[in-house]
């Protein structure tokens, strides 16, 4: 019964290396002749799916503590496990998504066939700070209610949604274009790269009190979310993200 829990964890692991496997089967997304595109680019289904296999990752992650706790089977071991899935799930496969975004944005440009993997490379800097913020959050007992920085899943839940809304549609708003814009994709880098090394006060999706007052931010945000998934769609996870910063902004000391 004590590794169930476990097993758990590792399903997350495994679901982040067969996103990282899709996510590296992708063909160039344009030829450029005659000084215009052949076509308007299209989003290889390989990230589309590692898209969906890391929200089933963070599906099985979310579950694991649960289990864990259902099951009396905590132990330190498994909060190791944890975050090595997670360094992977959301760290290194978030970081792979970026790299290939970027490289179809420059292959959109002329001679972007002779683009140095050098411009492409800032992607894992991503995936450095994911490392280094598991390794924060494992030294840190504070972290219960209240989060310091930008949770790793949280993270690589945003990167995952890029794909997504690119195959699928935004509902409401079409950010096509801003999500394959190389200068979009490098100011997303260091600002969810910051946003996980911070010391913020974000909070976290616990309970710790009853009452309306000590839980109302985090049931505008489920209010919200549910709002935001009805008018756009996969475009709601990044919606939800910024609401979430802003609203634990706002309430920072509830």
């Amino acid at each position: 019964m004590k590794q169930i829990p476990n097993l758990f964890t590792l399903l997350n692991l495994f679901f982040g290396c067969i996103a990282i496997v899709f996510a590296l089967q992708t063909q160039n997304i344009s030829i450029y002749t005659n000084d215009e595109f052949t076509s308007s680019f299209n989003i290889p289904e390989g990230l589309s799916i590692a898209g969906l296999f890391l929200f089933a990752a963070a599906m099985v992650d979310f579950l694991d503590g649960f289990v864990a706790r259902l099951f009396n089977a905590t132990s330190e071991m498994g909060k190791q496990l944890d975050s090595l899935a997670d360094v992977v799930s959301f760290g290194v496969a978030p970081g792979v998504l970026i790299y290939q975004l970027l490289r179809m944005s420059y292959m959109r440009e002329e001679n972007g066939l002779e683009t140095s993997i050098l411009f492409l490379l800032p992607a894992f800097i991503l995936s450095c700070a994911a490392a280094y913020r598991l390794a924060k959050f494992n030294l840190d007992n504070t972290q219960t209610y209240h989060f310091r920085g930008v949770p790793t899943p949280a993270a690589g839940l945003l990167v995952a949604s890029f794909p997504l809304i690119l195959h699928y549609g935004g509902g409401l708003i079409n950010i096509n274009e801003w999500l394959i814009n190389k200068w979009v994709l490098y100011a997303l880098i260091i600002l969810l790269s910051w946003l996980m090394v911070s010391n913020l006060p974000l909070m976290a999706m616990k309970f710790k009190e009853r009452g309306l007052k000590a839980n109302l931010p985090k049931i505008i945000l489920a209010v919200f979310s549910v709002l935001a998934i009805l008018l756009f769609h996969w475009l709601a996870v990044p919606v939800i993200f910024i609401g979430y910063i802003i609203l634990s902004l706002l309430f920072k000391h509830t």
